[in-house]
This record gives C-alpha cells, structure tokens and sequence, in this order.
C-alpha cells in the first residue's frame, strides 16, 4: 500500500527535468559504447604507448624496459630535443610570459611572432606568412577564406585530412583527381575551366605512401589551365630539397607554386604550430577572414622560441637536412635486400608493406618487445589489403641504430611468415 501512495505523488518539475537529462544521457551511453565495439571489432581501436621521457631516436616507453629505439617520430631532424631549441624556448618563456590570452587581432601579437613569420616567409622565398595554431588550423582556415561558389578546387584523392576538411568547408565547386594521376588532373582541369579561380591542392610529400607528388607536371598544367597550385609541405620542410625548403625547392618548381602550408610541430621543433606562406594579398585576406586565425589563441612564446632557433639552425648549414639522404637509403637498401617491400621513393617515411591487418598489429607488437617502437596502420587509415608499419628516420638515428632495427624486423617478419 504504502508503494502505490508513493507512486501516486507527483513529480516536481526538477525531478522531471532531471530524470529527462539522466534518460538522454544513458541514450548518448548505448549509442557511443555501440560505436566503440564496432571500432574493436573492427581491429581499428587506437591504443596510446605513454612515453616518460624526452622525445628523441632513443626514449623510455610505460611498461617497457630499458631504452627504446623510435622510428615512428616526425621528428625529422632531431631538433625536438636540440639544447639550442630548448634553450631558445626556455629564453622566450621567461622574458614573453606562458600565453598571451588573446587571439592575434585583440592583444595577441608579439614582436617575436611578426618576426617568426618573417623568417618564415624568408625560408621558402615568398612574400608574407602567417601562423597558426596547427597546420590542420592552416588547412582548415585557407579555402573557406579563398574560395567562392565561383572558384573550384581539384584536390589529390589521398590527400591529408586536414586539407579534406578544409575543402568541405569552402563553397567552390569541388574535384577530386586520381592519385598523382596528371591524365585524370588535366581531365578535372579542363571541365574546371567554366569557373572563375582553379586551385589545384595536393600534398607535397604523401604521409602514409612516402611518395612524391609530380610537381613539375602539375605546375606543367596549371600553367597550361590557368590554375593555381597549393601544397602541403608538413612532411617535407625541413629535410627535402638542397636546404631543406621543401618538395618545390626538391624539384625545381619554386617560383610556380603559389602557396605553401606547412607545419611547426614536426622537423622545425616538433612543438606545435603551422603556418600559410605565399602572396601578401592572400596573407592580408587570411588575417582578416580565416576563422581559425581569427578565433584561436597566438601560439605560445615557448613555442615560437623553439620554432625560430629551429630555422635558424637550418638556414645556416644545411648539413642536418642532407645526413637524411644517406641514412634513409640505408634503411631502405637493407629492407630491401632482406626480402621486405617498401612503399615510396627516397622519403624518410618507410612504409613496409605487409597487406594484412593483423600481421602488421602483432609484428609492430613484437618489434616494441625488441626495443623498437613503430606502428602498423590498417584500413580505414590506409586501403583494406594494404596494412603497414610505418618507420620513419631521422637525422639523429646513428647507422647502427638503422641497422638494429633491420634486424629485429627481419626477426619478426620470418617469425610471422612475412619473411622466407
């Protein structure tokens, strides 16, 4: 009895708006703990290593023991941990403060960032640059800014997901072109000639792939089809090309492509920060239209800092850049003769191909167990069929650090069949 008079009293209104809010939240729960088991099912679940120590060729890893060797870093160059970097970040924190808590146009803007920018436009040779929170932030801040319904964009179909992004949010009429495929870019070319602006955008060097784009070739056609070219050069500034300035400067195409993304946070520091560099018109719109840059905090004085004694050390010799050629071609030579498949050509990103999932998963679990950390990549992060562990060198691998981690893949490659 004394249930049903309970039950007979009503709710007040809190009461109800609370059970409401506890009912959607268990909703929201069901659906997302759904989402979750299809991505373990799927054998696509992300899991975080938790380095102790200092990001570099050699470091500490959670639960593993001793030192281990990394070969999965952008750190290109060695320059995460370089004592002039840190010192140089250490110098601008202690005289610009922690942050500047404000974006660039309200109280944002420090001598140090105009003169990052500076050195920025000086290093790849174009007239202005601005900075942003990340390159991802660039890509996503440049082609709303541009582009117009009148304009088009014809975009690599591998193309990084930051520039995917990017693109989605603009209104110009969109084309996506077979993977460096310049018979099927002139195609797009050609049915793109009833718009107003062409804007061709690829990568200057392809993450998962190691591959190139044909630069030459496309700036070949964008002059033919009045278009202009755009490239994202975050895993090329720095190392490719004579001093380091990117896949342009690699293939002689300088003075004919026309903007230049790029990032902070992998060969110039490894900190953070991206950036656009090309025309002052382009730069002076993004300073007035991109939301990005409008909306977002300035990067960090300790972050700037790091940044601008990476470019320093890189402007003045070259020498670090170039000690990538010769070590990328040992890994690669000796994979090779080892009987592995390597994707690309001649970039420290070395894909070993190895087409299964789950052999690419257990084999990079294994090399961590030898003191090799790398990561297998699987669908949807690269083509089904088409799993990998992606190593990447640097500068500051020594031979014999190439040379052990040969070993321990040919190891574990013949251990789970990869291998005769």
């Amino acid at each position: 009895m004394w249930c049903s008079r309970l039950m007979s009293y009503p709710l007040s209104w809190g009461q109800c708006s609370s059970y409401r809010a506890r009912a959607a939240l268990a909703q929201l729960n069901h659906v997302l703990e759904a989402e979750l088991e299809s991505i373990r099912g799927a054998g696509t679940w992300k899991s975080e290593r938790i380095i102790t120590s200092k990001q570099g060729p050699h470091i500490h890893v959670e639960g593993s023991r001793g030192e281990i060797l990394n070969f999965c870093a952008n750190n290109y160059l060695g320059l995460s941990s370089h004592p002039e970097v840190i010192r140089s970040g250490l110098e601008a924190l202690e005289k610009f403060g922690a942050g500047l808590s404000s974006v660039r146009f309200i109280c944002g803007t420090q001598n140090i960032h105009k003169n990052l920018e500076e050195k920025i436009s000086r290093f790849h040779q174009r007239e202005d640059a601005i900075l942003y929170a990340s390159c991802f932030d660039a890509n996503a801040g440049i082609f709303e800014a541009l582009l117009t319904p009148e304009d088009a964009v014809l975009s690599d179909e591998l193309n990084h997901a930051s520039i995917i992004d990017g693109i989605r949010l603009c209104k110009a009429n969109k084309y996506r072109y077979k993977h460096m495929d310049m018979k099927d870019l002139e195609a797009k070319l050609q049915d793109a000639q009833k718009h107003r602006l062409r804007l061709v955008a690829t990568d200057g060097a392809f993450s998962m792939d190691g591959d190139i784009a044909p630069l030459k070739e496309i700036c070949s056609l964008a002059q033919k089809y009045k278009a202009l070219v755009f490239i994202d050069e975050c895993h090329a500034t720095g190392f490719l090309g004579p001093n380091g300035r990117g896949t342009d400067e690699l293939l002689g195409v300088m003075d004919q492509v026309d903007i230049v993304n790029s990032t902070l946070g992998k060969a110039l520091g490894g900190a953070a920060g991206g950036y656009t560099t090309g025309p002052k018109a382009l730069i002076d719109l993004l300073r007035q239209r991109s939301r990005p840059y409008l909306f977002s905090n300035s990067l960090p004085p300790s972050v700037v800092g790091c940044a601008s004694k990476a470019l320093d050390l890189l402007m003045e010799s070259n020498a670090i850049a170039q000690s990538m050629v010769a070590k990328t071609r040992r890994f690669r030579s000796k994979m090779a003769a080892a009987g592995f498949s390597i994707s690309g050509n001649d970039h420290p990103i070395c894909p070993v191909m190895l087409g299964e999932a789950q052999l690419a998963s257990v084999m990079a679990d294994d090399m961590l167990e030898r003191g090799i950390y790398v990561i297998g990549f699987s669908y949807p992060v690269v083509p089904k069929g088409k799993a990998r562990i992606r190593v990447q060198i640097s500068a500051v691998h020594s031979e014999d650090d190439i040379d052990r981690c040969v070993e321990a893949f040919t190891e574990v490659g013949r251990k789970h069949g990869a291998l005769p």
